[in-house]
């Protein structure tokens, strides 16, 4: 064995211990971390003929990244709406590493992980009141989510006209309704060799909205004359958190033939409060949804899962399946995730939201969504009493998008306000379009975040317009 490599299998008590106390010195000042940086490292040494063991390579990482890195998973940092790690998840995701299993089957094949996160799916769907006639599995995010679920789709499609897609590629158009896809759906269904032209825009109802107009969804649905398509909806769009009606959705549903599915990355869970939990009415008659865990779930990155109707599995399976590994069974016959979503080779990202879930349980995560909430509303209340600041639509869940009044005017201003408010290095937001115009999305999904973090944003922001009012 390599001598290093020896060194530090009979060393991992220090190794782990060294890594303990640096992940508790962060943890325990993350509130104090900066939000950004443009620190660059010294220049790059290049690879070493010799190794230096592990102790002196974290020596190396703390001496030349730990300081630039950015408190991402902070409670100041409201940027594409990223969430923060719990306890228990951190402990899961640590635990992953060291067990380290490949989760790609069930029993019979030397190994139950998959079982492990089965029994997470079940979870999952208890917490967001989901039937179990969904399947689930675990990915990277909300765009691998939305591949998956839109692989599926595809080959639904295809089968309505008697085409394997997944045999035999795309041959004829597909339809692609929708209004404001996130764009990871979008990006997914060009993997998917669905080119734009196929996708037909849906107009956003009136006002400040970015919801499907369901008049004008069924009058396009009318022109398709009965054709099959794929209608994707949002549970809370990027910008303004805004709900497709599903309900509505659910009754064209059953008069006409197409593919529903959700993207509810975060919006989905609005089904632990009280006051928005009727924006969720009827999603569960969907064909797919996607949700996305490191978001408002607060585990670490990468961590997502799809929901699939167990009556497409399948679809499911021709989609995915491993047709030309013989050593992995019978794709059909035997359950092995393998053959359920894109990936071959999966760690086992079940094992973080299996923690938290049992360390917080449902009234431990209702009171993180109820949170978030109460705390965008407060943010969005300073907004709109502020002369020189805007609300661009309501707060309806957990993101505020606001820019500067008379921003039209004067674009640059809006671009100058947020690099100066994230040059700070004590809070984060991320900039955007909302109906072409420039403006600034704060979003709350991280369990950290108190009013005092809404109180220092606020004074921040105070300051600099007082700094640039004549400007």
């Amino acid at each position: 064995m390599n001598k290093q490599l020896s060194n530090d299998l009979s060393s991992m008590e220090a190794i782990l211990e060294q890594v303990t106390q640096h992940g508790l010195e962060y943890l325990q000042n993350i509130h104090a971390h900066s939000t950004s940086t443009e620190a660059v490292p010294e220049v790059f040494e290049g690879l070493q003929q010799e190794g230096i063991g592990a102790i002196e390579a974290l020596k190396r990482f703390n001496a030349r990244w730990a300081p630039v890195l950015v408190a991402a998973s902070g409670p100041r940092y409201w940027g594409f709406v990223t969430g923060g790690t719990t306890p228990a998840a951190i402990a899961g995701d640590w635990l992953t590493t060291v067990y380290d299993q490949n989760t790609q089957a069930a029993k019979g094949y030397g190994d139950i992980s998959a079982a492990l996160e089965l029994e997470t799916i079940r979870l999952l769907l208890a917490l967001l009141e989901l039937p179990e006639n969904f399947l689930g599995g675990f990915v990277t995010g909300a765009t691998m989510s939305n591949f998956t679920c839109l692989a599926v789709a595809r080959q639904w499609l295809g089968s309505q006209a008697g085409l394997n897609i997944a045999r035999d590629g795309i041959s004829d158009e597909l339809n692609i309704l929708t209004a404001t896809p996130h764009s990871s759906s979008i990006k997914s269904l060009a993997l998917l060799g669905i080119g734009s032209a196929n996708i037909l825009s849906i107009k956003t109802g009136d006002g400040n909205r970015e919801s499907i107009d369901i008049s004008d969804l069924e009058n396009r649905i009318r022109q398709l004359n009965g054709q099959p398509f794929l209608l994707i909806s949002s549970a809370g769009t990027v910008n303004t958190a805004d709900f497709d009606d599903f309900p509505a959705i659910a009754a064209l549903k059953n008069r006409y033939h197409f593919w529903w599915h959700i993207d509810a990355a975060f919006g989905g869970f609005a089904i632990l409060s009280d006051r928005h939990r009727h924006l969720l009415k009827g999603w569960e008659q969907a064909d797919s949804i996607t949700v996305d865990c490191h978001k408002w779930l607060n585990v670490p990155y990468e961590n997502a899962v799809f929901f699939i109707k167990e009556q497409h599995r399948l679809l499911q399976v021709i989609t995915f399946q491993n047709s030309n590994a013989p050593y992995l069974g019978d794709p059909l016959e035997n359950f092995n995730y393998l053959n359920l979503l894109p990936e071959n080779s999966r760690r086992l990202k079940a094992l973080p939201v299996w923690l938290s879930l049992n360390a917080y349980g449902r009234k431990g995560y209702q009171s993180v969504i109820r949170n978030c909430i109460l705390l965008a509303e407060r943010f969005g209340a300073f907004i709109a009493r502020t002369a020189r600041l805007r609300l661009m639509a309501p707060v309806r869940l957990n993101t505020v998008c606001f820019t500067l009044a008379g921003a039209n005017n004067y674009p640059h201003k809006v671009s100058a306000f947020l690099s100066a408010l994230n040059k700070t290095g004590k809070v984060f937001m991320s900039p955007t379009l909302y109906k072409g115009q420039p403006g600034i999305r704060a979003a709350f999904v991280n369990f950290r975040t108190t009013e005092k973090d809404i109180a220092i944003a606020e004074q921040l922001i105070l300051e600099i317009l007082e700094q640039t009012k004549d400007a």
